[in-house]
């Protein structure tokens, strides 16, 4: 399995969550859910984005929604996958 350099994840699920949400001033630790800024459809696009572009595999046990309700957690989340946390 590849590790990917942490700023380089970050960056790359701001600019798909950028690209699919179009929301000015998303910080990296606002939660999209609780601020109705995204949905369940939106979780599935962004963790399937996250499979093909990290090469992680994300099983059931995975699929909190802490894993993945912003920036910084879902980076988090492909940092523990790739065992650097």
């Amino acid at each position: 399995m590849s590790t990917h350099d942490p700023a380089q994840v970050r960056e790359t699920i701001r600019a798909f969550i950028n690209a699919s949400i179009a929301i000015d001033g998303l910080s990296d630790d606002e939660n999209l859910f609780e601020s109705g800024v995204a949905n369940s459809l939106f979780a599935i696009e962004l963790t399937t984005f996250i499979e093909r572009e990290f090469g992680v595999e994300i099983g059931m046990d995975d699929l909190a929604i802490d894993n993945f309700k912003s920036v910084n957690a879902a980076a988090d989340f492909v940092a523990r996958k790739e065992g650097k946390k």
